[in-house]
């Protein structure tokens, strides 16, 4: 990797989804010469630029923004990559890996020149991805090429020295991933309590150096978590949401899981660090305006009911999202059922429980005034990818008041609230969720990609805020690649149907990674996430290609499907 090669322009972009674009470059150097450019030039309605290893991901705010941005990349005239502000990074590695012997043996080295040849070499950091912290770094000069594992581990412990293609990096907590072990530090590579987070950055050189276990084990390159835990923030978790006398809410059950969520955090993908925030974000923006908040008040959003809570004081609190039966006992043993979608009070001591839900997932629940919670990294969302934000609820959490802006709610803004709550359905039982087709649909024979919409598709109980897996239903079939090389990885959005081998798609929720490995075939379109945050193991649903600028189905047999503008549409089921 050179810092002052001439910069060239993209080879190709490709649409990822209506609002987002995936630009090909042919060398690293210009990907990061790009991503430079951009990240400090940003164009109009540009939220977020993710760098990797030959493309560059732009996420927009709307797709006449994407429609612009696609435009000005041809005119667009870029400088060559500057270290500027880099750092230089010393990270003591035991080599002791598991994958230690197999990767000598690949490149033709003794275990002790793989060694050698790692901690000889300068590193750049290069981009970031995968999870917060996780730098991908290419060797200064005369890199080699190791391939992932076969197989991924399910979990990599954190600080795992690794390799993989050209890349090496450092796992900044335990996850799961398929690069080569070769050893561990016990630098932190990830703390939010540091002005920088990520301790390798991007144009950072790195130095391994190679140091016995037990001078690891005595030499701490950070200050420990439970230093930090005793100053009231783990590592990146952020605060819980008990207080004291202040308190409106305790939590007395939590149900399957409970977690504090808003929107999310915007432009930090190429940190490594998703948009998170809440699943079904139609139900957050209407349980916040019920409840007279503003849209983007932090919430509760509850997996499958289960949730109990006594008021500790008078509260008004409104439920969205899955059609979940609410139950209030009083003090007095009197019973009630307030409705979904509609505001309601409790009185100290009424104790209100969700059930779980008839139709849906998940449940949004809003409290007047907003729910307090420590931001972390500009929001307050919980980010199970990564770890960030509050950690979920547990039994005796107190939940107390935000003091965030009450808005009296219009009748005419409650009548449209309330008919926004309709479930609607396809005759053949499915949820409909439209898609555009790419960037990586040219993977797959034009007859796979008709099988991807031709048939339907059931949830899979291997589901998460992660990503949504399906299996095909009524006798259906997994999808056969085109191509079987492997495929560098590459930025993802949200709504990404990433395609393993198995043929089997995964569709990426609001926690999945920033970049993966596997190509995509299709992205789901914003304006439909909140139905696939509803869908729950064993519901059906059905994928409709549509054009990416107007929504409309591309087949005129999938009529039925409501066309959608380019601003969240009202929920339809």
């Amino acid at each position: 990797m050179t810092l002052d090669s001439p910069c060239a322009g993209p080879t190709g972009v490709r649409l990822a989804g209506p609002r987002s674009l995936l630009i090909e470059f042919a060398t690293l150097d210009d990907v990061l010469a790009h991503h430079q450019h951009l990240a400090e030039h940003p164009l109009r309605g540009q939220i977020d630029v993710v760098a990797a290893a030959r493309t560059l991901l732009l996420r927009f705010d709307s797709r006449p923004a994407a429609r612009r941005g696609a435009e000005a990349l041809e005119q667009l005239q870029v400088s060559a990559f500057s270290a500027g502000e880099a750092r230089r990074v010393e990270l003591e590695v035991v080599y002791d890996g598991e994958d230690l012997d197999d990767v000598a043996e690949h490149l033709g080295l003794s275990v002790e020149g793989l060694i050698e040849q790692h901690t000889s070499r300068d590193w750049i950091g290069a981009f970031g991805g995968f999870a917060p912290g996780f730098t991908y770094c290419v060797p200064a000069e005369n890199p080699d090429q190791v391939p992932r594992r076969h197989s991924p581990r399910t979990q990599v412990p954190a600080g795992s020295v690794a390799l993989a293609g050209e890349f090496s990096a450092v796992y900044p907590r335990e996850s799961p991933g398929g690069w080569q072990l070769i050893g561990r530090t016990a630098a932190v590579l990830w703390d939010v309590s540091r002005e920088s987070p990520a301790l390798v950055r991007p144009g950072d050189t790195v130095r391994y150096c190679a140091v016995t276990a037990e001078a690891l084990t005595s030499h701490q390159t950070a200050e420990p978590a439970e230093a930090r835990a005793e100053a009231g923030t783990e590592a990146g978790t952020g605060a819980r949401t008990d207080a004291g006398a202040d308190a409106v809410l305790e939590v007395l059950a939590p149900g399957l899981r409970t977690l504090v969520q808003d929107f999310g955090r915007a432009g930090l993908s190429d940190l490594g660090v998703s948009r998170a925030g809440v699943a079904d974000e139609n139900a957050m923006r209407q349980a916040n305006r019920l409840a007279g908040n503003d849209a983007s008040a932090p919430v509760l959003e509850v997996l499958h009911g289960g949730l109990r809570l006594q008021a500790c004081a008078t509260s008004v609190l409104a439920v969205c999202g899955a059609e979940t039966p609410l139950k209030v006992t009083g003090k007095d043993g009197s019973v009630r059922h307030p409705a979904l979608y509609a505001a309601f009070t409790l009185l100290a001591g009424d104790r209100l429980e969700l059930a779980a839900p008839n139709r849906g997932l998940r449940s949004v629940v809003a409290l007047r005034g907003g729910i307090a919670a420590e931001p972390v990294l500009g929001s307050a969302s919980a980010d199970t990818m990564s770890g960030l934000g509050p950690a979920p609820l547990e039994a005796g959490d107190l939940i107390r008041l935000g003091g965030h802006p009450v808005h009296a709610v219009s009748p005419a803004e409650l009548s449209t609230l309330v008919e926004q709550s309709a479930w609607a359905e396809r005759e053949d039982g499915a949820v409909p969720l439209r898609f555009t087709r790419g960037p990586r649909d040219d993977w797959f024979d034009e007859e796979e990609v008709r099988a991807l919409s031709q048939q339907r598709w059931v949830v899979t109980q291997e589901s998460d805020r992660i990503g949504i897996r399906v299996e095909p239903a009524d006798g259906g079939r997994p999808l056969t690649r085109a191509r079987t090389d492997e495929l560098p990885s590459e930025g993802v959005v949200r709504g990404s149907l990433q395609m393993p081998p198995s043929g089997l798609p995964v569709l990426f929720l609001n926690d999945h990674p920033v970049t993966g490995g596997y190509p995509v075939i299709g992205v789901v379109v914003p304006e439909d996430m909140s139905h696939a945050a509803q869908l729950a193991p064993g519901d059906l649903l059905r994928l409709i290609p549509v054009d990416p600028d107007t929504l409309a189905p591309e087949d005129a047999a999938a009529a039925g499907v409501p066309e959608a503008s380019d601003t969240p549409d009202t929920r339809t089921r």
